[in-house]
């Protein structure tokens, strides 16, 4: 009887071994996107996604780790509660730009009340004010709680409008300049805050290995 508990329970463990041999070389065959897509088809019972990680917005020391990983590499982390892998899948590097803004509703204030709202900014700005008083003084939206500051953007982040006078004009640090967007009555006082930076960015596919149920 004990011979035949033992020689279940090897068999047991034996099977979840390969099964998580085979798991990790169908992770091993994971070099593009497209292939995250097959890795997927093949390993139903396996969740994930592919979380892009961004070396200025992110901060933590799983990030940090991430970006010192080549293209390629995976990693797990022993205290999660399942063995969750991350692949690093692509690295590059892509511009970002900095602005902080006044926003003025078209809908709530007439074409003529913005026009005096904005060139008091603008006269209050270049008398020494500091833009984010300006801002949380005047804009009309929820940036102004961060002193108009946007963050980092890139293309396909913001109204592409507002995108296209930021991102094409020929401002350079601390120039302040009007954007209109009428399409959705959106004006806008805007300080340009950073010059343009480049910054690395990794796809990486985040996976956690399906548990293994013990037959009973």
């Amino acid at each position: 009887m004990h011979k035949v508990l033992l020689s279940t329970a090897l068999f047991l463990i034996a099977s979840v071994a390969f099964a998580q041999k085979d798991f990790e070389k169908s992770l091993d065959s994971v070099q593009t996107l497209d292939d995250v897509t097959l890795f997927f088809e093949k390993n139903k019972k396996a969740k994930g996604k592919v979380v892009v990680f961004n070396e200025e917005k992110h901060k933590t020391q799983m990030a940090e780790k991430i970006f010192k990983m080549s293209v390629g590499s995976k990693k797990y982390f022993k205290n999660s509660p399942q063995k969750t892998y991350y692949k690093v899948i692509e690295k590059y590097e892509i511009p970002y730009y900095r602005v902080s803004c006044v926003y003025l509703d078209g809908n709530k204030k007439s074409q003529s009340e913005i026009n005096a709202i904005r060139q008091n900014i603008i006269s209050q700005y270049n008398q020494g004010h500091r833009f984010t008083d300006l801002a949380k003084r005047f804009s009309m939206d929820n940036t102004a709680k961060q002193g108009g500051d946007l963050g980092w953007f890139t293309y396909g982040d913001l109204h592409p409008e507002f995108e296209k006078q930021v991102l094409d004009g020929t401002y350079g640090v601390n120039d302040i300049f009007m954007i209109d967007v009428p399409e959705i009555n959106a004006y806008y006082v805007v300080l340009m805050t950073q010059g343009k930076k480049l910054i690395e960015e990794a796809k990486v596919l985040k996976v956690t290995e399906p548990a293994r149920r013990s037959r009973e």
